[in-house]
């Protein structure tokens, strides 16, 4: 008979509660089991000694009997010191993000690089301005006296539209 120290579901909809079990192998992950020898409540926190808790002095005969714990046991086990510690499965492809949000992570990289551009140009002219205020301000008085005959201008130009409408 094949052993197995696994979990067996318990606990309501919604709210799991599981039985660290020994069982046949054979058997449905709910059915007939042999011992139970501990349990483990996913909806405490990681650090809550009362996630898990086990019977280690028979947890250790069984392993002698010859039960092969499943991967979640095996990391129960390997964290209690009564086993060792699985090799942990990472699959690096899985976690990359997909392409759309790829696509996204460039496009706001782009903005952000063209945001930076704009921001130096913008200093890089204000520093232009700053050195040079002198050389400029005649200038600024030719385009302050133009400004005016411009004003004058388009202000004649909607009167003498009003007379043409009427």
């Amino acid at each position: 008979m094949a052993l197995a120290i696994r979990l067996s579901r318990q606990g309501r909809k919604k709210r799991p509660h599981y039985a660290v079990v020994v069982a046949d192998s054979r058997k449905p992950r709910d059915g007939r089991f042999i011992e139970k020898l501990g349990t483990y409540n996913p909806l405490l926190n990681k650090d809550d000694e009362g996630r898990v808790k086990l019977n280690s002095e028979r947890v250790t005969y069984w392993l002698e009997q010859g039960a092969q714990p499943s991967h979640r046991v095996a990391v129960f086990l390997g964290k209690a010191g009564l086993a060792e510690m699985p090799e942990q499965r990472n699959n690096p492809e899985k976690a990359k993000p997909k392409a759309a949000a790829q696509q996204r992570l460039k496009d706001k990289e782009e903005k952000a690089k063209a945001a930076e551009e704009a921001a130096k140009q913008a200093e890089e002219e204000a520093k232009a301005a700053a050195e040079a205020p002198a050389e400029e301000t005649p200038a600024e008085e030719a385009s302050a006296e133009e400004t005016p005959a411009e004003e004058a201008s388009t202000e004649e130009a909607p009167a003498e539209e009003e007379k043409k409408d009427a």
